[in-house]
């Protein structure tokens, strides 16, 4: 076999491959002889066609499987031969057959040439910070008070601020005259000071008790969001059917036990031990992706396109089941998706960058994985899940999930060999 490579940049190359003849040959004489015992010709019993026969009436079938069955085979025998590895399936354009000719071809792929990463302790970190202060547990309390509020009917007074008003709703669009029949909606519950309330909707309704029924119309402004809406008069009628005041428990010991803890010192105590281990979770990864972007510059050459755009695919595909999983259909959540993989593709480009930079660190220091550390996330994944090992690593099997774990690992073992090697500042 004959093969002319070509540089078209420091990562895309081409190969002109030649297969000679006898092999063509003999490959096409061994598909005309399967041909030969399958085919039905009329004239000749089952598998007693000439080959002749065979090949004249089974030309482009024929040459169709040996195009497919020799040309995997010699792209992978002349990249091994020259010690290259392509990192997607090859380009393969140009395609000559002919019976009693050489097969011919080109081959276009990437591929990733080594280099130096350079000094890892030249990269330098400020580790972000994960301190928690007074105030933030303080909010953290507030909120738990909020999920914890109640509503109680309040009764003798009329609507104010900060109220849950249940009332009958009728809105027509223009002035209350108008013949249209009105948008009637019943026992509709609306908080005053929500956000989503029609401006100048809550200031009608003060003052107003239980029974009361009003007529007013509001003038939405120009630049209002609903664009219907926007610079349009709407007239409601409302009655008052109902009245609650929002009641927040006190922040004690009660509310503590109500929450499953002895004291509120002790709730106090466990919430900021929460924020601190939800902080320190988002510094490393703040660190992480600081060390990515410095890892990405170290990468001398361009990115091979092909990988971009499969970790733009990976990224496109991660969203869609992300949004599958919050039951919104993909194709009708009124996403561009052609914008939004553009979007991707710098910040792809970026990951991949890092990524290649840390492979070329695991290649230069020998960093492996044992079975033994592969058999411990086996374990913890089956302690999470309530499943036994054994029926996680046969899953993982049947699926492939292993190779992913060994390449997880391997990742972050190049991950922390970077870091032990990098100038790093701040809090530990």
């Amino acid at each position: 076999m004959k093969t002319e490579f070509a540089d078209v940049n420091e990562t895309r190359k081409t190969v002109r491959v030649e297969i000679p003849t006898d092999v063509v040959s003999a490959e096409i004489d061994r598909i005309a002889r399967d041909y030969s015992r399958k085919a039905r010709v009329p004239g000749f019993r089952p598998g007693k066609t000439p080959p002749r026969v065979i090949k004249q009436r089974f030309k482009e079938q024929i040459l169709h499987d040996v195009v497919h069955d020799l040309i995997p085979r010699a792209v992978d025998d002349a990249l091994r031969e020259k010690g290259l590895e392509a990192v997607d399936t090859p380009d393969v354009r140009e395609v000559t057959i002919q019976e009693g000719q050489p097969l011919t071809f080109t081959a276009s792929f990437d591929t990733v040439p080594e280099f130096d990463p350079g000094d890892l302790a030249t990269i330098s970190l400020t580790r972000a910070s994960n301190a928690i202060n007074d105030e933030a547990v303080q909010l953290a309390m507030q909120r738990l008070r909020d999920r914890g509020a109640r509503h109680e009917p309040v009764e003798g007074r009329g609507v104010d601020h900060g109220d849950t008003v249940t009332l009958d709703l009728e809105r027509r669009d223009g002035v209350s005259s108008d013949p249209a029949p009105p948008d009637v909606h019943k026992d509709v519950s609306i908080e005053l000071g929500a956000k989503a309330n029609p401006p100048g909707f809550d200031e009608q309704l003060l003052g107003l008790e239980v029974g009361a029924t009003k007529e007013f119309t509001l003038h939405y402004p120009a630049d209002y969001a609903i664009t219907e809406l926007a610079n349009a008069d709407v007239s409601y009628t409302v009655t008052v059917k109902g009245l609650k005041r929002r009641v927040l428990p006190e922040l004690d010991n009660e509310f503590a036990k109500d929450l499953g803890v002895d004291s509120l010192d002790a709730l106090t105590a466990r919430v900021r031990e929460d924020l601190e281990h939800e902080a320190k979770h988002a510094a490393e990864r703040e660190d992480r992706s600081e060390l990515m972007k410095q890892l990405a510059t170290r990468l001398p050459f361009d990115v091979p396109e092909s990988m971009v755009n499969r970790e733009v695919d990976r990224r496109l595909e991660d969203f869609a089941r992300r949004l599958i999983d919050q039951n919104v259909d993909p194709r009708q959540a009124g996403i561009d998706w052609n914008a939004f993989r553009e979007s991707q593709r710098e910040v792809s480009r970026e990951a991949v960058a890092a990524a290649l930079v840390l492979d070329e660190v695991t290649r230069r220091e020998k960093l492996e994985v044992s079975d033994a550390e592969v058999e411990g996330e086996v374990v913890k994944y089956a302690e999470r899940t309530g499943r036994t090992p054994a029926a996680v690593r046969a899953a993982l099997e049947k699926e492939g999930g292993l190779s992913r774990i060994y390449a997880g690992l391997r990742r972050e073992k190049s991950i922390d060999f970077v870091l032990a090697h990098a100038t790093i500042t701040g809090d530990s």
